[in-house]
């Protein structure tokens, strides 16, 4: 029998809050064998990232404590060890993958110098030497033309781009065990497919045991031998994958793979009323060079895009980052400049100014993809959604806007009482409810959707697009929803419009698009979405878009 390479035993995990302890695990015990890949799985919360950082050694120790446990790494104590220790054994041995690299990445190093500094310390190469060794992690991560990205800076990167860069530091020293914390979370379908490809073939070629941590269980079925649920800071179970999937025991177990988003639109008539319309609608953005900054050029962002929005329909608007889904919601709301036709409720409003547009706003609205970071810290819940009546002069005196505003939360699903709390106090998803009763209390016509669920645990997005079904049924909603998850949409959308490089690749009913997709482009997005081993191969080369 193999003898395991990592033995975690009895960890518990406490934070110092005001007023007393969290505790954020609790006794957790696992063990990882060379070679495998263990997959760490539940929702935000649960304790997932606290245990992996914990293997490290990573967590602040202001305020965080360890009342017990032990982590062996081939027999040596890391738990507690010095300075000198964890540092060898970070990078060396174990590396880490973390989930967002846009903030894991220094942004004012170039990538040369960011994977430079993790062969500098471990392995004490000279600058000749590590270039020629950057140049190699930058080619096996699947980077290409290395040379042109050495002196570039983060956020000169695509998502996927830094995603592999994070890879490559992770990667340098090459690791006896790589753990990689929600690797794929905010990246495009098709994205999502080469990366974890990319850490299958690197993980045979350099015999890595992988643990992997996330909420994505189609990325669970595909790449782990085993499976450990957590929730509340402990394990509720863990076994091989193919008896987590068939067999689950424990009834948590049972409510994360019963939760991801499904149902069916509601299929209202198709002579529906007309809400909202664009004809050749253009957003370009000009480039500008030379002494004067002349235009020599245009990103053309959204390209001659025609769409029908009706009462009680949605259009799901899928593609990859950069693909123009968010500038087409912007430019229907007329919240950037753009060319072509706009109609609302069959008036013009591509030619009007921001006075006379003001009043048709309140039946215009729009739901950002984060709300933590859309939503003012400084105000209580009540005084969020109360701005929109303010500046529409709507809901009569306080007292009746509190009321429409305790009204508008029960309807998203919050207590009333939750209205004088702030934003920090509240849970993603909860957070996502009170963006929604921000919109709905304005009782609009039309909204745009941008990535509403994207940052979500998988069993809150189910709550979520249960909630904007209800909601779009209850009101007969018109809803633009810009997503990259596929399988969201196919809950939601009654049409579909497939945008690239700002242009449609194809459009139109849903079950259409899904069932018998046209072009190559949109095949790819299909098998990446929900045919995961095939967008992947056996080994064999990533999706090529």
């Amino acid at each position: 029998m193999t003898e395991a390479i990592l033995q975690i035993k009895d960890l518990s995990v406490d934070f110092r809050v005001e007023g007393g302890k969290s505790h954020a695990v609790k006794g957790v015990s696992f063990e990882i064998n060379p070679g495998e890949t263990l997959a760490i799985v539940g929702e935000s919360g649960s304790g997932k990232s606290v245990t992996a950082l914990s293997i490290l050694q990573l967590l602040p120790y202001s305020s965080a404590s360890h009342p017990s446990g032990s982590i062996l790494y081939r027999g040596q104590e890391l738990m507690g060890a010095d300075e000198a220790t964890l540092q060898h054994a970070r990078g060396n041995n174990i590396s880490m993958i973390f989930q967002e690299p846009m903030t894991a990445l220094n942004p004012l190093h170039v990538v040369e110098h960011q994977i430079g500094e993790v062969l500098s310390l471990h392995k004490n190469l000279n600058a000749a030497q590590a270039r020629t060794r950057i140049l190699e992690l930058l080619l096996l991560v699947g980077i290409p033309e290395p040379e042109k990205r050495l002196n570039a800076y983060p956020h000169q990167l695509s998502g996927g781009q830094r995603q592999r860069v994070m890879i490559a530091m992770a990667l340098a020293n090459e690791p006896e065990i790589l753990i990689a914390d929600e690797p794929t979370t905010a990246l495009d379908v098709t994205i999502q497919a080469q990366i974890l490809n990319l850490l299958k073939e690197l993980q045979s070629q350099l015999g890595m045991a992988l643990i992997l941590i996330t909420h994505d269980l189609a990325v669970v079925r595909h790449m782990a031998d085993r499976v450990l649920v957590m929730t509340g800071g402990e394990i509720v179970e863990q076994a091989a994958t193919r008896d987590i999937f068939e067999r689950p025991q424990h009834s948590y177990t049972k409510h994360l793979l019963a939760a991801e988003p499904g149902g069916k639109p509601a299929h209202p008539p198709d002579d529906a009323d007309v809400v909202m319309t664009a004809e050749d609608l253009r957003v370009w953005f000009p480039i500008k060079a030379g002494i004067f900054r002349r235009t020599v050029d245009h990103v053309r962002a959204v390209d001659e895009i025609s769409l029908e929005v009706r009462e009680g329909h949605t259009v799901g608007v899928v593609g990859e980052s950069g693909s123009g889904k968010t500038t087409l919601g912007l430019a229907l709301l007329r919240l950037i400049s753009s060319q072509g036709a706009i109609q609302f409720q069959g008036q013009a409003i591509d030619g009007l100014g921001g006075k006379v547009l003001r009043p048709l706003r309140r039946q215009m609205q729009i739901v950002f993809q984060d709300p933590f970071s859309s939503l003012s810290p400084r105000m209580s819940i009540a005084q969020i959604i109360e701005e929109g009546l303010l500046v529409h002069g709507e809901g009569g005196t306080q007292d009746e806007r509190r009321a429409l505003i305790a009204r508008t939360l029960e309807e998203v699903g919050l207590e009333p009482s939750a209205m004088d709390r702030f934003p920090h106090e509240f849970s993603g998803g909860q957070r996502q409810r009170v963006a929604i009763a921000r919109t709905m209390v304005l009782q609009p016509r039309f909204v745009v959707l941008d990535e509403p669920t994207s940052a979500l645990d998988v069993s809150v997005q189910a709550q979520i697009v249960d909630l904007l079904r209800d909601l779009q049924q209850r009101h007969r909603l018109a809803y633009l929803f810009i997503s990259h998850d596929l399988k969201v949409v196919r809950a939601l959308a009654d049409e579909v419009i497939v945008l690239r490089d700002g242009k449609v690749m194809e459009q139109g009913k849903a079950d259409q698009i899904f069932d018998a997709p046209q072009t190559d482009y949109t095949k790819a997005l299909m098998a990446a979405a929900f045919d995961l081993e095939a967008a992947t191969g056996d080994g064999g080369g990533a999706v090529s878009i």
